[in-house]
Parts: C-alpha cells; sequence; structure tokens
C-alpha cells in the first residue's frame, strides 16, 4: 500500500507501481522469494540455466512472508460483464477438476513483518506496464520488478481489470464482484429449478394416427391463423388507407379552421372599430342634441333686441321709445328706439313669408325708418316732428301699430294650430285699440 509517511530516494529509470483506479502510488513488499521461482522456471522451459536472483546485499532478502496470498487460477472465459477475479483467503485449485488447473505463472503478495517496521522494501512507481530494459546491475531486485509486472499483466488478463490496485480499490471491486456472482448463482438456481420441474414433468406419447390427427388439426388452425392474418393485413390496408384520408380531410380542416379564425379575427377587429365609430358618432349625436335644445330653447331676437322697461319709458336695446314733458327724450334715442323695433317687426313679418300676408310694408332704415301702406304711401317714423309735421308722423305710427296687431293675430292662429298649451300662447302684454 501506498506509505505517504515515508519515502527512499529511487532510480528514474525503474518503474513506478500506481493504483490503476485511484490513482495514488503503491508500496509492494514480500515478493523476493517468488523472483527466484518464476527466473528458474523460465530458464528451465527456455533451456537457459538460471542464475541465482537474490544477491547478499539483495534489499529483499530480508523479508518474511505470513500467510496473506493471492492465487489466480485459468479459467475458461465467462460472459461479459462476469470477469473472473482473485479471491483473498483462497487456497490452491484442485489440479485435478477439468477448466481449474493452474498456469506456471502465477501472483503470490505478501506482508512482510519488515514492512510494519517500516524497513519493507518501498518500490517507486511509474505508469505500470512500462516494458523498458531493466538495468543489469541489482539482479534481485529487478527480477522482483520482472515478477510483478508478469503478475500485474497475468492479473490483467484474468480479471479484465487494470491492475495494479490499491486495497481499497480491491475491496470496491471485490463487492462489485460478489454482487454479480450472487445474480449469476441465482439465475443459475433458478434454470436448474426450471429444468427439475421440466423433467419432472409427465410426458404423454402419441400414436401415429393421433399424431397425425394432431398434426393436421394443427396445420388446420394454422391455415385458419394465416386466413386471419391475410384478413388482418387486408383490414390493415384498408384502415391506413381510411387513416390516410382521415389525415387529408384533418389538414384540410386545419387549414378552413386557420382561415376561419383568420377571417373571425378580422371580423371582430371590423366590428370594434366599428363599434368605437358608432359609439363616436352617438356621442356627438348626444352632443349636437344638446346644443339643438340649447338654440330651440334660445331666442335670438330676445338676445339681438331685448325689450325692458326703465321709469315711465319702454326700451328697446336700452333706447327709450317715446317723451314727457318733465322728462325730455333727444329725439336721436327715440329715432333708435323707432329704428330697432321696425326692424325686429320686419324680421318676424319676414320670418314667416309666405304664411303671413301683410298688407303693410315697413322700411327699417336704422334711425330712419319709414312704412309704407296699401296704396304704396309713405310715411316717415323718426323726428323731430313739429305741429305741421306730426300729422305723417302720427300715420307711420298707427300703420306700425296696424302691422304689429297683425301679427300678434297670426302668431296666436299658429300656437292653437300647433297645440300649444292655452296659457303659452302668445299675447301682447297689452291691448292694441285702434281709432
Amino acid at each position: 500500500m501506498a506509505d505517504k509517511s515515508r519515502s527512499l530516494p529511487v532510480d528514474p529509470t525503474l518503474p513506478r507501481w500506481i493504483c490503476q483506479n485511484c490513482r495514488h502510488p503503491l508500496s509492494i513488499v514480500g515478493v523476493d522469494p517468488y523472483a527466484d521461482k518464476f527466473l528458474n522456471d523460465y530458464s528451465s522451459r527456455s533451456g537457459m540455466q538460471g542464475s541465482s536472483i537474490h544477491g547478499a546485499n539483495s534489499v529483499l532478502g530480508s523479508t518474511r512472508m505470513d500467510n496473506s496470498f493471492v492465487v489466480l487460477p485459468k479459467q475458461k472465459p465467462q460472459s461479459q460483464g462476469i470477469p473472473p477475479r482473485p479471491r483473498s483467503g483462497v487456497g490452491p485449485p484442485d489440479m485435478s477438476q477439468p477448466g481449474k488447473t493452474m498456469e506456471e505463472s502465477f501472483v503470490v503478495v505478501y506482508k512482510s513483518e519488515s514492512a510494519s517496521d517500516g524497513s519493507g522494501t518501498h518500490l517507486p512507481s511509474t505508469e505500470a506496464g512500462s516494458n523498458g530494459p531493466l538495468p543489469p546491475h541489482n539482479s534481485g531486485f529487478h527480477s522482483t520488478i520482472t515478477v510483478l509486472k508478469r503478475a500485474f499483466e497475468i492479473a490483467t488478463t484474468q480479471t479484465q481489470v487494470e491492475q495494479p490496485l490499491c486495497l481499497e480499490c480491491m475491496r470496491v471491486l471485490s463487492d462489485k464482484l460478489d454482487k454479480e456472482v450472487e445474480d449469476v448463482n441465482r439465475d443459475i438456481e433458478a434454470y436448474e429449478a426450471c429444468l427439475k420441474r421440466l423433467e419432472g414433468d409427465t410426458r404423454v406419447v402419441l400414436s401415429e394416427a393421433d399424431f397425425l390427427k394432431e398434426k393436421l388439426k394443427i396445420e388446420e388452425e394454422e391455415r385458419k391463423l394465416e386466413a386471419a392474418i391475410e384478413e388482418t393485413e387486408r383490414q390493415k390496408a384498408e384502415v391506413n388507407a381510411e387513416l390516410k384520408e382521415l389525415e387529408l380531410k384533418s389538414s384540410r380542416f386545419k387549414e378552413l379552421e386557420e382561415r376561419y379564425w383568420h377571417e373571425f379575427n378580422n371580423f371582430q377587429f371590423q366590428l370594434i372599430s366599428h363599434q368605437e365609430e358608432r359609439d363616436a358618432i352617438l356621442a356627438r349625436i348626444e352632443v349636437s342634441q344638446a346644443h339643438l335644445e340649447l338654440l330651440k330653447r334660445t331666442n335670438v331676437l330676445n338676445d339681438a333686441f331685448p325689450i325692458c322697461q326703465e321709469g315711465e319709458f319702454g326700451t328697446i336695446n336700452n333706447f327709450r321709445l317715446g317723451r314727457l314733458p318733465k322728462v325730455p327724450v333727444e329725439w336721436d334715442e327715440i329715432n333708435a328706439a323707432w329704428g330697432q323695433a321696425c326692424l325686429l317687426l320686419h324680421t318676424m313679418c319676414q320670418y314667416f313669408r309666405p304664411k303671413f300676408q301683410y298688407r303693410i310694408k315697413i322700411i327699417p332704415m336704422g334711425s330712419y325708418p319709414r312704412i309704407m301702406d296699401s296704396n304704396n304711401n309713405t310715411y316717415e317714423l323718426f323726428g323731430p316732428v313739429n305741429l305741421f309735421w306730426s300729422t305723417r308722423y302720427d300715420k307711420a305710427m298707427t300703420l306700425f301699430a296696424t302691422c304689429l296687431k297683425d301679427f300678434a293675430e297670426f302668431a296666436h292662429l299658429k300656437d292653437l294650430e300647433n297645440n300649444i298649451p292655452p296659457d303659452k300662447h302668445f299675447k301682447l302684454p297689452y291691448k292694441l285699440i285702434m281709432s
């Protein structure tokens, strides 16, 4: 085993042994006695005279061996995965049994007492399998290395596992091989039990006639089975044809489904776009309707011509229409008020034309409005007015009041036609009495 506590200077030309599994260096002791036997046997087989291997100064000459050893028997080739292997504690094989004879080449590895004392030989290790020439000096030591190399080669050949191995790796390998051997033994026991059961079964010997009957019966069954196989093959061919047709239809259906989903997605997109557009249009319609309702409730004439009262005078656009002795109003303001009133009445009459056929024509001309009667006579409705000029001014005011009364009657009839509630009918705030 590897000795990590001490090491000796070694010759770099000598091989170094390492474990082929864990790659740790190995220290192998107790091999010198078998070096002599190996060389003597080899010399006797080759016709060469052996010489003494151990010298007086051999480093392994003083080692003593105990009872631990490994014997590698020659065995028949076994099935792959169950290589033969050395087993510790196994005695020499029985030479009388066939296939169990042992060759002249074998491995015995001993532990020496000197190794436990630290004086054992520590062989330096290089890559195992080095076959370089050995130096001629120290023949005992080199013969030991030769024995080890040969032993490792034989062990590798017999066990089909690279050698050498350390004790720990050897234990792991031994456990693995033990398990494989147990599996093989169980298989052998199962085969033997099956063989015994088959040998114990009773055999019925048929006569020639019975044998022919059985043969004909079996042949008939064989023909039926062949016919069934042919029928099954035919059905299989039909099923395969139907399967191909169904696969073709399935591919078409998949294409149709894919096209359908594309069209569906496009339709959904268009539908969403139309819905959004519809919602936008409805929103604009609601805004327009609200604006329309606001416009319906809005009277442009009320905004353009606001009419109210200021003190004792009625006003239109803040222009007072009339004058009193104690409140003199300028004629420019009065003329402007008459111009706004004429423009308002003229606008209303034009809006309802031709339904409203008025006989009196109002000519709004700013602060200088005029009134035309049915005879096309024109009267001025602006001032200043003196005693001689008041007749035409009064006639113009009379024609304006007549036109206003006719339009009020027309608006009242219009509300009746439209079924406007009576409380909302158009009527003048004051009654006009024409003299």
